[in-house]
């Protein structure tokens, strides 16, 4: 495990922190992100950080509301401008004043400046890219702690405003992997009016099921995303439909002839979130896949790939 301090930090981020920090703060993605290609694995990875860092000020746990609300305010023109220097500033502030305890995290942190510095390496086009919808899922965030209590408790009313904050958090990592794939592979532009239709369907299933397998751990930490009065049945139909699309979305990969580790991917994402929901129905709040029947769908799919560039 790499251990980063201020004093420390890589300019830009070595491949090696890249990886470690994955594997430090994501769970899907951290299997999920190496089964993709060069340019858009490394692209996906920095992007996915760079969502997380906004997501570790949302969920600071020891600020006040209105703490979190301008942390993510001062984030969203430092990821719109790719500016590097004032997230050094942002980022000392951020670890002094103890945003998280979370050792992966508080290295994310440390990390971000190392991160943008990175990013700027690459064509300007690439980098808007990921940049600009990092930027508006932080701005959603900002928003939605504005609409929370004093303390930052969260609890949303109804299935419209579930929906809102999914999009938010998910539907736009949905909107990214899109611009991404076909930035990289532009023969992909033959289906992209398929994969724009259903790319917020396919982030919006993918986080229901995260909410719902999170339920209590997020009610412990003041998060009710879960809307009151509506039956659990409705929020499990509505994900179902959702997964639904996503495969949609993997079909019209395959049809253009996309490469395996894209269908891999989004394949992966999609297989995990479909065994969570089973779980779920069956054993409720907290239930995972096994971790064997996970490790033996990585593999699987790991093996399509290698048979793909064997061909």
């Amino acid at each position: 495990m790499l251990r980063l301090t201020s004093e420390s930090r890589p300019t830009p981020a070595a491949p090696a922190v890249i990886r470690d920090l994955l594997v430090r703060t994501s769970r899907t993605f951290a299997l999920a992100i190496p089964l993709l290609p060069e340019p858009t694995q490394n692209a996906l990875a920095l992007a996915y950080l760079l969502f997380r860092v906004a997501d570790t000020l949302e969920d600071a746990g020891h600020w006040s509301r209105d703490a979190r609300v301008a942390a993510l305010d001062e984030l969203v023109p430092i990821l719109r401008h790719g500016d590097a220097a004032r997230a050094r500033t942002a980022s000392r502030d951020w670890v002094v004043r103890n945003a998280t305890t979370d050792p992966g995290c508080l290295d994310l942190l440390i990390a971000f400046p190392a991160l943008l510095d990175q990013v700027s390496t690459w064509p300007a086009a690439r980098a808007r890219i990921v940049l600009e919808h990092a930027a508006r899922t932080a701005e959603g965030m900002a928003q939605t702690l504005r609409e929370a209590d004093a303390a930052g408790h969260v609890q949303l009313a109804d299935v419209p405003a579930l929906r809102a904050y999914c999009y938010v958090v998910a539907g736009i990592v949905g909107e990214l992997v899109t611009a991404l794939f076909v930035y990289d592979v532009p023969e992909l532009a033959a289906v992209k009016s398929t994969l724009v239709r259903h790319e917020r369907a396919f982030g919006e299933g993918l986080q229901l099921v995260n909410i719902l397998k999170d339920e209590r751990s997020d009610a412990q930490d003041g998060r009710t995303y879960l809307p009151r009065g509506i039956a659990r049945e409705e929020i499990l139909a509505l994900a179902r439909a959702d997964l639904g699309e996503a495969r949609q979305y993997i079909a019209a990969l395959e049809e253009a002839g996309s490469p395996a580790g894209f269908v891999g991917f989004t394949t992966l994402s999609v297989e995990l979130a479909d065994r969570s929901l089973a779980a779920i129905e069956s054993r409720g709040s907290g239930a995972k896949v096994p971790r064997n029947e996970v490790l033996g769908l990585v593999a699987r799919l790991q093996e399509k790939i290698r048979s793909a560039k064997r061909r």
